[in-house]
């Protein structure tokens, strides 16, 4: 399964790569600090699942969320926040994102997430 970690913050990339690096049969296919970034990567490799800030520059996580629902449906979507208002939960929501995580509190759930979506396989692209 391939991921690919977006964040504008190199100390939460390192954490998120640390967390997600252990876990098996799971490729961190780039990091990106900001949408522009990520949306050249994923073009270029298609990822499975990108974890993604939703406060950055070059557009923010929802307007990520929306280009990459709109161009490959198919990608799993997990946001995550240091402000986890319910407006940003809800527009998260609507927009198409799977999961919506504070960075606070919720990370820890981070590995069990990708392990579920990796055993319980992938939706079609």
């Amino acid at each position: 399964m391939k991921v690919l970690i977006v964040d504008d913050s190199k100390i939460i990339l390192d954490r998120l790569t640390s967390i997600v690096s252990v876990i098996s049969q799971i490729e961190i296919i780039g990091q990106a600090l900001n949408t522009l970034e990520a949306k050249t990567i994923i073009k270029e490799k298609i990822p499975d699942v990108v974890i993604s800030d939703i406060r950055m520059p070059g557009g923010g996580g929802l307007d990520l969320l929306q280009y990459i629902k709109k161009k490959y449906p198919g990608i799993i979507v997990i946001i995550i926040t240091n402000y986890p208002y319910p407006q940003y939960r809800d527009r998260a929501i609507e927009y198409g994102a799977e999961y919506f995580l504070n960075k606070s509190d919720e990370l820890e759930k981070l590995s069990s997430i990708l392990e579920q979506i990796k055993n319980n396989g992938l939706k079609n692209r």
